[in-house]
């Protein structure tokens, strides 16, 4: 991962959730749902400094529907304790919110 999307996500995390964090590592995850892969892509994984709730986050960005860059960061807490979980996480909530279309892919 290059250095400037590193950066982006660190400034996504800390909007929101307010604390600073170090990039660990990056998790390729690959996520099927109803035999079709709804999800391909890299997650990366960050230490978090001084957050009350957790010591960890997962973070990755995808373009919307109007070609602009959208940042998801779902802090490391159970049951969302693995890269794949965060991104299952991901995809059921964006379901529930647009049932047309499960997920966006980064």
């Amino acid at each position: 991962m290059n250095e400037k999307y590193i950066q982006a996500l660190r400034d996504a995390i800390r909007q929101s959730h307010g604390c600073a964090s170090r990039y660990a590592e990056t998790v390729s995850v690959k996520e099927e749902l109803g035999g079709q892969i709804v999800w391909d892509g890299d997650v990366a994984v960050f230490d978090l400094a001084g957050h009350p709730e957790s010591h960890q986050c997962y973070a990755w960005r995808f373009r919307d529907d109007a070609g602009k860059w959208q940042y998801v960061t779902l802090l490391k807490v159970h049951p969302i304790d693995t890269p794949l979980k965060a991104v299952q996480a991901y995809i059921t909530t964006q379901h529930k919110n647009n049932p047309g279309n499960p997920a966006r892919e980064p």
